[in-house]
């Protein structure tokens, strides 16, 4: 596929004065590029391919003159978890011995032993034919709680995809129990009597954020946040003699564009609020690095968060859009279509609210403390051919509208950054229900 950057670029020059000029597609193709080469190995958590690009991207920073986080020497913020190698589970159910292939566990414990014989180790949950599987399986596994999950035949297809997601290992935060989740493909309903044994093997590993900040001129105590993932999958089935998942678009673009927001306002050196840039590792087997990041900050102090996941390619609004995750949660998306009037730019509420989105990426965390934490992307995500795939790569890429987005997230987030508006809060309330 031919690179779009030569046959785009006539059309990125705008005299509205308040264009962002200096975030010019020749720096954004190099960040980009340089991020889903295959030299990175797809930037696969744990793996030397991520190390390499939390490297680049520190050094970057570097170069821009950011400031480490409070707390840190550099730019690195390193952390340990805690990664469990499933054994084979060993599941009875009403008296039935359950296939191994109908049994999927996450657990970060060394082993599990529940028998409800003389009591009830476990609470017994359902996934019915007509619940939204991703949406109830995620809501389930942020209990604390051991959970039996009783999971409808009509959901083998998501099943299958999660259970070969898990047992690929699964990684907690911590060593201590935090819940344990064991869940069950079955006509039943119910569960008068079972039994679960499993042993499994952890390994305590290291991960690492890379983040810097621009303090803030005169409200320093109040913070935006810019902030994408740079890990990815790694190596995939080959296609074609292709292996490698380089993550150009996921979300190695929303990484540039931190870059490249960071270039942006430490030239312009007028920022009021504090900013802080964050690219989050791990985003892609459970969001670790926004969860380790974000228990870290003050949710109180967070004004804002603009969370950049894949913007690559054009949105299905044309050029110069973008959309907006959870648009109706907060006033954020409309403070951004306000600063945006009289530019080439406009963006639009998520269109793809069966999705869930605004729960599935790195703003989530923050989100559900409070803060107005957002996603801006431009994934034609019901389509998608090259998401998640080895074709996801630099040549994909329309380079010219990923450069115009990052014009538009930086106009758009002029007052925010001034402390001019300050978007309304999550309602923390409405999530428990």
């Amino acid at each position: 596929m031919k690179i779009l950057l030569s046959a785009s670029l006539l059309g990125l020059s705008f005299a509205a004065p308040a264009q962002p000029s200096n975030i010019q597609p020749t720096e954004v193709a190099r960040l980009v590029k340089t991020l889903s080469a295959d030299a990175m190995q797809g930037r696969r958590s744990f793996e030397p391919g991520s190390l390499v690009a939390a490297q680049f991207i520190a050094e970057e920073f570097r170069k821009i003159g950011l400031v480490p986080l409070p707390g840190l020497s550099g730019y690195e913020q390193t952390f340990r978890v805690y990664r469990t190698q499933p054994g084979t589970p060993a599941v009875t159910l009403n008296g039935e011995v359950v296939s191994e292939a109908n049994v999927m566990v996450s657990t970060g414990k060394p082993s599990l032993q529940w028998a409800n014989t003389d009591h009830q180790p476990a609470e017994i949950a359902t996934i019915a034919a007509n619940d939204n599987f991703p949406e109830k399986w995620s809501r389930l596994r942020q209990g604390s709680q051991n959970t039996l999950i009783l999971v409808h035949p009509d959901h083998a297809a998501p099943f299958r995809r999660y259970q070969e997601f898990l047992s690929r290992g699964s990684v907690q935060m911590a060593t201590q129990d935090q819940g344990n989740h064991v869940c069950i493909l079955t006509e039943s309903a119910t569960a008068t009597a079972y039994q679960v044994k499993l042993v499994n093997r952890v390994d305590t590993l290291q991960l690492q954020n890379v983040v810097g900040t621009l303090p803030g001129k005169k409200r320093r105590l109040e913070t935006v946040i810019f902030s994408g993932h740079y890990d990815h999958l790694g190596f995939l089935p080959p296609v074609n003699g292709d292996s490698i998942a380089n993550g150009a678009d996921d979300d190695a673009s929303g990484t540039t564009a931190v870059i490249a927001l960071a270039q942006h306002f430490k030239k312009l050196g007028n920022n009021q609020r504090t900013l802080v840039f964050v690219a989050f590792t791990a985003e892609e087997i459970g969001g670790y690095g926004s969860k380790y990041f974000s228990e870290r900050m003050n949710p109180d102090q967070v004004v804002a968060m603009f969370n950049i996941e894949m913007i690559g390619k054009r949105a299905r609004f044309g050029p110069n859009t973008a959309w907006i995750t959870g648009f109706e949660k907060t006033d954020f998306g409309k403070i951004l279509q306000k600063n945006l009037r009289g530019s080439p730019y406009t963006f639009h509420p998520d269109p793809y609210p069966d999705q869930n989105l605004f729960y599935r990426s790195d703003n989530a965390t923050l989100a559900r403390q409070g803060v107005p934490a957002h996603s801006i992307s431009t994934d034609e995500i019901d389509v998608d051919k090259l998401y998640h795939s080895v074709d996801d790569e630099f040549e994909s890429l329309d380079v010219a509208s990923m450069t115009s987005v990052i014009r538009a997230i930086a106009r758009s987030a002029t007052s925010i950054i001034a402390g001019k508006d300050t978007p309304t809060r999550v309602n923390t309330e409405a999530l428990k229900k």
